[in-house]
């Protein structure tokens, strides 16, 4: 569908949560079709000028507003090459800045104070990912914008396809039981006390730091303190959960990796328990 409407020249929009491959799809495609790709971050500090370009103040000093002078910016750079242009996190980015691409995605073209009129070559097309709106820190995409795009969305891979990721990026990781650490991953996106959870990224990092542990300490499987580690500061637990982030990982952990052993010693009635002291990340 993306290979479709970039070929068609259409400006295309890719929602989903994070770590659901939008980047790295993107990234391939453009290798694929032999484009050039323009990388913008979408963040509340990406003013115009930061976007299209500036003029440099000290040369303006000495040889005036020249075009020569003029300092391109990713859009700018990426119109005049012909290359795609992909903002990452779009509605992270200011109404303002927003703004300033209507007109470049309706014609093709902007004009900018004391530099003239830039017209995008054959081949250059807008390309945005955001995450869901509820997201913290997200806002509303104005009518304007979403008019000129088309909308793809973006889920989770399959678990077989989150198993064949993870042992890609760590080489298997040696005894790590890769598929029982994805299962638990998942298990934070559905979990009652969680806002959101953890993306795969979370299970190749739990994946690399178990296999660490395992050879500084000895043992084997997945320790409590690599899933700690791993996961505490990617999952968001849910407004008015008594609960802690820590807690709710200790919870999974047990029912997904935990020793048998460890499973029986376990505190009773307190999923945030281990061998009945409340579990905290090593160091």
């Amino acid at each position: 569908m993306v290979l479709a409407a970039l070929r068609s020249g259409r400006h295309v929009l890719l929602e989903g949560p994070p770590g659901t491959g939008k980047s790295t799809l993107l990234r391939n495609l453009a290798d694929g079709m032999g484009a050039g790709f323009e990388f913008v971050e979408g963040t509340a500090e990406l003013t115009p000028a930061r976007l299209v370009g500036h003029f440099d103040p000290a040369t303006v000093l000495t040889e005036g507003y020249a075009p020569e002078v003029f300092v391109d910016g990713p859009l700018l750079r990426a119109m005049r090459s012909g290359a795609l242009l992909y903002v990452e996190e779009i509605n992270r980015v200011p109404e303002e800045t927003l703004n300033t691409l209507v007109t470049v995605m309706s014609e093709r073209e902007i004009v900018v104070p004391r530099l003239g009129r830039v017209a995008a070559e054959p081949g250059f097309r807008l390309v945005a990912a955001m995450n869901p709106f509820d997201a913290v820190g997200t806002g509303r995409i104005s009518g304007a914008v979403m008019d000129r795009v088309c909308r793809l969305t973006f889920g989770y891979q399959s678990a077989e396809e989150e198993v064949d990721i993870v042992a890609r990026e760590t080489g298997g990781a040696g005894d790590v039981p890769l598929a029982a650490v994805v299962e638990m991953v998942r298990a934070t996106r559905e979990h009652p006390d969680l806002r959101s959870g953890s993306s795969v990224r979370g299970a190749i990092d739990m994946v690399l730091v178990a296999a660490e542990l395992v050879s500084i300490r000895g043992g084997g499987g997945v320790p409590l303190d690599a899933a700690l580690v791993a996961l505490s500061g990617r999952v968001r637990v849910r407004e008015g959960s008594a609960r802690t982030a820590e807690e709710i990982i200790t919870e999974l952990w047990e029912r997904h990796l935990a020793p048998a052993e460890t499973s029986r010693t376990s505190g009773e009635g307190d999923p945030g328990k281990v061998n009945g002291r409340t579990a905290r990340p090593a160091g």
